[in-house]
């Protein structure tokens, strides 16, 4: 179904069907998406270095996932995936906005993809706001520019979002949407988290409340409050890496976790309070170079704008108060595109018909209850990242992970539970099985209209622009 037909039948009170439980209990949804975040970036994830003792008590508090995925290996599309449920590869949005020119001597000419989340698709807060939610985006959009903003999108509220994908600067004075002005002693992490808290005082007690707090951190440029890198540094005795401003990146967003569930149990809301924390793609290993280290997602291969895991692989902490077991941890493959489905079921909704969305609710995994049945998750990147990746799709199919590159077709194939560093490629040891998701992955990309690159008549393997900086040297088979 497409905006159009749901405001249609939203206005004629056909849509969306809902449960009889009354709007004031409804929950609120608090969903913190963290750009650039690596999967071993919190303490509950097994990083020793950073301070995080907020985030590891949502942890303790809610369910942690081992295997969620971003939709895609860069953030625009994962993005775009939250918002609607559905596949980047579905949605044509398969890249960053804008994406990066297309190299001259490069193997193949990626396809043009959308430059805007389109108008015509249903999101979040559309769909909630027959349910009496009042909305908001704060912090990062990157979904288009304008005319293609948050309220556009139907937030009712929009706090420094437009077509930017990285800050001008962590600090002030700040030139973004209803966040202008300050001191360079400002701090854009906890600018934004000082919108969230008035947007819940606002909402809390009134209207059940959607708040998708997207920050900006922990995306370079990188950049923190000195105190906390000088202390990060003196524990690193002087080295370089792990990167000490980045650990402060990731402790401010901790501190933001902290004062968001002060203020919600401040203002006699945390009960009624669900909260989703995840990232939108991997976690970035270099800036500028390999020298340049960012972060660490090892056992995990690669990171940010690779299909291997790294890249892939992002935390994911849901609490659902009253409902979600404290502590639980769960191993069950999910993506970016569940996110809709979930919130939906948690808001009293009905899924989305068969077909609409790409995603399965987990509210029944979160209640306790059997995993829902799901057979692939699929990715689609037929793009060359700035990080060095190259194009190529992804299937996992329960512990099998088949991995295609476009340039020349060559495959590798992973048994995740005995390797999650993808370090064995089985694809000659297993070619049947190899060949069946291949087969598996070509198919679903038939069934999305996926676009994909074509032959570069310009392609010359000895240009400079072949050189990609971190690029992943291809694995043998085993």
């Amino acid at each position: 179904m497409n905006r159009r037909d749901f405001l249609g039948a939203a206005a004629a009170g056909a849509l969306p069907p809902v449960s009889a439980a009354p709007a004031a209990r409804r929950p609120n949804i608090l969903f913190l998406l963290v750009d650039d975040l690596g999967w071993r970036d919190f303490g509950c994830y097994g990083n020793a270095l950073h301070e995080t003792p907020n985030v590891d008590r949502l942890a303790r508090d809610g369910v942690r996932f081992t295997d969620a995925y971003a939709a895609c290996p860069v953030c625009s599309p994962t993005r775009a995936s939250i918002l609607t449920g559905k596949y980047p590869a579905r949605l044509h949005l398969t890249d960053w906005i804008p994406g990066r020119r297309q190299w001259p001597a490069a193997r193949l000419l990626t396809p043009k993809f959308e430059q805007q989340l389109p108008l015509a698709e249903v999101t979040i807060p559309e769909m909630l706001k027959p349910l009496g939610y009042r909305t908001a985006s704060i912090g990062k959009w990157h979904l288009g520019g304008e005319g293609f903003h948050p309220q556009n999108q139907g937030f009712d509220l929009n706090v420094a979002g437009d077509h930017r994908g990285s800050p001008r600067s962590y600090f002030g004075p700040f030139d973004l949407p209803n966040l202008k002005g300050g001191t360079g002693d400002d701090y854009l992490t906890e600018a934004l988290t000082a919108a969230a808290e008035r947007f819940i005082g606002e909402s809390a007690g009134r209207s059940p409340f959607f708040l998708y707090l997207s920050e900006f951190t922990v995306h370079i440029p990188l950049a923190a409050r000195q105190a906390a890198i000088d202390r990060y540094q003196a524990r690193l005795n002087g080295r370089d890496f792990p990167n000490p401003i980045y650990a402060a990146m990731v402790e401010s967003f901790d501190q933001a976790v902290g004062r968001l569930r002060a203020a919600l149990d401040r203002l006699g809301v945390a009960k009624d309070t669900v909260i989703i924390l995840t990232s939108d793609n991997g976690g970035l290993r270099y800036e500028g170079g390999s020298k340049s280290l960012v972060t660490d997602n090892s056992p995990l291969r690669a990171g940010k704008g690779h299909l291997y895991e790294g890249g892939i692989r992002e935390p994911l902490l849901v609490y659902w108060p009253g409902v979600t077991r404290a502590g639980s941890v769960s191993g069950f493959p999910v993506s970016s595109i569940d996110f809709l489905p979930t919130i939906l079921e948690m808001a009293g909704a009905r899924a989305p018909r068969a077909g609409a969305v790409d995603g399965l609710s987990l509210a029944p995994l979160l209640r306790g209850g059997a995993a829902p049945r799901r057979s692939e998750l699929y990715w689609h990147y037929p793009h060359y990242s700035n990080q060095g990746g190259t194009p190529g799709g992804a299937i996992r199919d329960g512990d099998w992970k088949l991995i295609e590159f476009y340039e020349d077709g060559w495959l590798e194939l992973y048994n995740l539970r005995e390797d999650p560093g993808e370090t064995r490629n089985l694809a000659a040891r297993e070619p049947k099985r190899a060949a069946a998701l291949h087969g598996k992955l070509k198919r679903w990309r038939g069934s999305v209209n996926a676009s994909m690159p074509v032959p570069n008549p310009a392609y010359d393997p000895a240009g400079a622009d072949q050189k990609l900086t971190g690029h992943e040297p291809r694995t043998p088979p085993a």
